[in-house]
């Protein structure tokens, strides 16, 4: 239903629909291009050999990062809500109950806080989070090898690549209101 004055209204339930279901796509048609700039970054010594079927943690990533994004535009009911109803839309792709899922996307969160600190930059974290999960360290020289950190030419780069992975929720606010379900 559209508005008289501008933006269309959706519940948090009908906002969780969309925004799982664009970022599974995104993920399934993006990974392989981001599997083969991993796999032939110049800043590799030993080619990484990252499947382009092996989607799984990226998508866990994906999720994780973008979920730290929603409370920053939304209000406090309303981004529990759209959060538990994308977990709910979730669980089943990685064939896991809404509390197994809720209990992963909290551990990937919590691990890309761990490789990311001090920085509390989500963008980052997800591009160190890619480059741990998939155990990219021994592909490196041996500086970095011997220090367990990427190479940051190696995560600038991949920065770029992960930005294409994160929702603009900017973009979605001035097209669409957030409503509450009883309200809809």
């Amino acid at each position: 239903m559209l508005t008289i004055f501008g933006r269309k209204k959706l519940t948090p339930e009908r906002t969780a629909h969309i925004f799982t279901h664009t970022i599974i796509e995104t993920v399934e048609n993006g990974f392989p291009e981001v599997a083969g700039i991993i796999n032939d970054s110049p800043e590799f010594v030993i080619a990484p050999s990252v499947n382009p079927e092996d989607i799984g943690r990226f998508l866990m990533i994906v999720i994780a990062g973008n979920f730290n994004y929603i409370p920053q535009h939304f209000t406090d009911g309303q981004d529990k809500e759209i959060i538990d109803h994308c977990i709910e839309k979730f669980a089943p792709v990685f064939d896991l109950t809404t509390s197994e899922f809720k209990v992963k996307v909290k551990e990937y969160q919590s691990f890309m806080c761990r490789v990311n600190a001090p920085s509390k930059n989500t963008l980052y974290a997800m591009s160190k989070a890619v480059f741990f999960k998939y155990d990219l360290i021994d592909c490196q020289d041996d500086y970095f090898k011997m220090m367990k950190t990427p190479n940051p030419i190696f995560c600038k780069n991949l920065d770029e690549v992960m930005r294409n992975f994160l929702w603009d929720w900017e973009a979605f606010n001035e097209k669409y209101k957030v409503i509450s379900s009883s309200a809809a």
